[in-house]
């Protein structure tokens, strides 16, 4: 019997789980988490923090910032989601994953608890990342927003800084219908007397993030008005990295404060990011002849830039394998996908993956030339089949069609 994977299974299955399921696993209030949080002894308190949220770029900008304090000789604790492969990706300290021994303990040390309780997946999640960090006594940890920011679980931390990466379309059914009301619930992890990082912005949001900040009594730095980054290169590799290069950036020029961080720890840390941290799926490269990339983007800010990226690369054919989840809003994705492609769409194998006649029906209607499969893998194997070495095969739309391939 495989004790770990009847553990995940249980967390997966028994408690709703906002990645798989949707909408319905998400929940209003810190109620659990807090609970949660003084049954384990507050173990949050045990380590410093550093608080990512944003709609796009949270994953990679939490990425480069724990790689740098790794690179600058620290014990960093890394918590992100959600999770490609394995449930474990999520909690990693320098790199490594938490022990499948630790997530199988603190599930059955913690089962009536959790039951009682009626805790979600997110919420247990988030308790276990913050016991492990604390017994694992690391330096700092840096912590990703799961979904929202106000009231998401990672929202008890008091971290020595709070980094928004921006402000875009996703999750409008929780988060609001305006740039305003979703920056608002982003802003939720600006605290009193905590420095915040703002990445990029527009005047709708500025406006909520400098209220927000002058309630609190903050000091609130835009990363991108700020003109002496140097150009640090990194084997992060989408354009849209430059972004997040300069938000972690500014943010470890706070840190310097609290850490004692060289320019050679920086240069390190932003060329090393796959390697210290295992991020993954991130203008992934599989292939060279013919191009085949893999990337998270899924939603209109994401896609918008990642397809611009896909348009300056240079291939005879464009093949797209390409899976969304059903509660996507697919005609504000339409205008940015390449119409000049050839469409090999599947449904994700997760409960919320919409099924792949739906996604071929609503493409063919705009116009686009799309072939329904069974799986992500066979959507794969064909347009492997199709591709002569100078074409390129983009592999997106959700998380959960990359977790398939990398």
């Amino acid at each position: 019997m495989n004790k770990y994977q009847d553990t995940i299974d249980w967390m997966f299955t028994q408690l709703p789980m906002f990645q798989r399921i949707g909408s319905s696993a998400f929940k209003k209030d810190l109620t659990n988490t807090l609970k949660i949080a003084a049954h384990l002894n507050h173990p949050e308190r045990n380590f410093k923090t550093v608080h990512v949220g944003g709609t796009n770029g949270k994953g990679s900008t939490s990425s480069l910032i724990a790689s740098v304090l790794q690179e600058a000789g620290f014990k960093v604790g890394l918590y992100t989601s959600p999770h490609l492969v394995d449930f474990r990706e999520r909690i990693r300290i320098n790199g490594e994953q938490i022990s499948k021994e630790f997530v199988v303990d603190f599930i059955e040390n913690n089962n009536s608890f959790l039951e009682t309780n009626k805790l979600s997946f997110f919420e247990m999640t988030v308790g276990m990342a913050f016991q492990y960090f604390s017994e694992q006594k690391v330096d700092v940890a840096i912590i990703e927003v799961g979904l929202g920011g106000r009231l998401d679980s990672t929202n008890i931390i008091t971290p020595l800084l709070s980094v928004i990466t921006n402000i875009g379309w996703d999750h409008m059914n929780l988060l609001g219908n305006t740039l305003e009301e979703i920056a608002f619930e982003k802003a939720g992890i600006i605290k009193e007397n905590i420095p915040v990082v703002i990445g990029e912005f527009t005047d709708e949001t500025k406006k909520v993030f400098e209220n927000e900040a002058k309630l609190k009594n903050v000091p609130i730095y835009f990363a991108s008005t700020i003109d002496d980054i140097p150009e640090l290169d990194s084997d992060l590799k989408g354009n849209y990295q430059l972004h997040n290069k300069k938000t972690a950036y500014q943010a470890i020029q706070l840190l310097k404060n609290h850490f004692e961080i060289s320019n050679d720890a920086i240069v390190k840390g932003f060329l090393n990011v796959e390697k210290n941290t295992g991020l993954k799926g991130r203008w992934t490269v599989l292939s060279e002849k013919p191009l085949i990339v893999a990337d998270t983007a899924h939603n209109k800010n994401g896609l918008e830039i990642v397809m611009q990226q896909v348009h300056q690369q240079k291939f005879d054919k464009l093949f797209m394998v390409f899976g969304v989840v059903n509660d996507k809003d697919i005609d504000s994705i339409l205008p940015y996908l390449p119409k000049n492609a050839e469409y090999f769409v599947a449904k994700p194998n997760v409960p919320r993956g919409l099924y792949a006649v739906v996604l071929k029906d609503k493409l063919t209607q705009n116009g686009f030339n799309a072939t329904a499969f069974n799986s992500i893998a066979e959507a794969l194997n064909h347009a492997k089949q199709k591709a002569s070495i100078n074409d390129m095969i983009y592999i997106g739309g959700s998380t959960f069609v990359v977790a398939e391939v990398v």
